[in-house]
């Protein structure tokens, strides 16, 4: 594409994206000058795209209102934000506001957002370029997700990510270069099995060479991807996402808290999800003689945390029994909480002595 071209394109981006543009920001934003900014805006309006020239003393260029941009243009950061979104809000269960209570019925409602969802990404998808649209759709091949987002999300360098992907998708070791939580440097050879999107935060999972051991790591801490020759097997059975959930709950904190729950599984998990704890079923039921008050026979629930103090007010909202193996500054802290609570319930109300 001829620079002209492409500048007076790129142009059109920027008033795409709203407001009004001072010519001397155009003129930054291009790397030309004044007059030749005017050009290209003549040259748009050629093309019977309604560019608006606004006077005064904040005054420049706009695009007239109802105007729709007839090609799609996206540059590979666009393109993957747009995609993973739709994604993202189609199995997180998200919906919009279209069709909901609209007297259709709520089954038609979620029918319709999650049609238009995928008429959307299929919209996008024919208009990307084949090299990107391959790339992309070897990430969303390899992408898992545990939920909605977080508040804080950190996103991930889009060459790092792309390079991952490729490398889940092929079967090829990689070799990475990251900086750990602590601050230090590192390099590491890893044979990726999967790309996990988890709380506003993504995750690159699989196991260290020449260890074999598992290993998991924040796609923002890593600085380089690059695919080494060879590939590998994964394993059949292989879970991407419960291993990043199961790492996070596993991960060395100051105190490792270990519980027994007489709950199920899905009841603790209300409270305490994969992410922070683990959750394994009692080895045997409870038998008549020892009853199903032995805590022996209940689930036993594992946690590492940096700190006790939110814990006890977590164990009571489950409102379930439950007993404490490890650790006693814990049974401590639930004490407090009792007498804390018990005192509060004898207090007389305002008024009354």
């Amino acid at each position: 594409m001829a620079r002209p071209i492409a500048r007076v394109l790129t142009l059109l981006e920027l008033l795409q994206s709203g407001g009004i543009r001072t010519v001397g920001e155009l003129a930054d934003r291009l790397g030309v000058d004044e007059r030749t900014v005017r050009r290209y805006v003549d040259h748009l309006l050629d093309l019977d795209v309604p560019v608006e020239s606004v006077r005064g003393r904040y005054g420049g260029y706009r695009l007239g209102p109802g105007y729709r941009m007839p090609p799609l243009m996206l540059n590979d950061d666009e393109a993957l934000a747009v995609l993973l979104g739709l994604v993202a809000g189609r199995r997180a269960g998200l919906t919009t506001a279209a069709g909901a209570g609209a007297g259709a019925g709520a089954g038609a409602g979620t029918a319709s957002e999650a049609a238009a969802g995928e008429t959307a990404a299929a919209k996008i998808r024919r208009v990307l370029p084949e090299r990107l649209r391959a790339r992309l759709d070897t990430v969303l091949g390899s992408l898992a997700l545990t939920g909605p987002g977080g508040e804080e999300a950190a996103v991930p360098d889009t060459t790092i990510l792309l390079a991952l992907a490729d490398a889940v998708s092929h079967h090829r070791p990689v070799a990475l270069r990251y900086t750990t939580a602590g601050g230090r440097r590192g390099e590491r050879t890893l044979r990726p099995y999967g790309l996990v999107a988890h709380a506003g935060r993504w995750y690159v999972t699989g196991a260290a060479e020449p260890s074999g051991e598992d290993r998991t790591f924040r796609l923002d801490r890593i600085a380089d991807v690059r695919a080494l020759p060879g590939a590998f097997e994964p394993p059949a059975d292989v879970d991407p996402a419960a291993r990043v959930l199961t790492g996070l709950a596993t991960a060395p904190y100051r105190y490792e808290v270990v519980l027994r729950i007489a709950g199920t599984t899905e009841q603790i998990r209300t409270r305490l999800p994969a992410s922070v704890a683990v959750v394994t079923a009692p080895p045997t039921p409870p038998t008549p003689a020892s009853g199903p008050d032995d805590p022996a026979h209940w689930p036993r629930v594992e946690l590492h945390v940096e700190r006790l103090d939110w814990l006890p007010g977590v164990l009571a909202s489950l409102d379930l029994p439950f007993a404490i193996e490890r650790p006693d500054e814990l049974r401590a802290l639930v004490t407090a909480l009792s007498d804390r609570l018990h005192h509060s319930a004898h207090r007389p109300p305002p008024g009354v002595t």
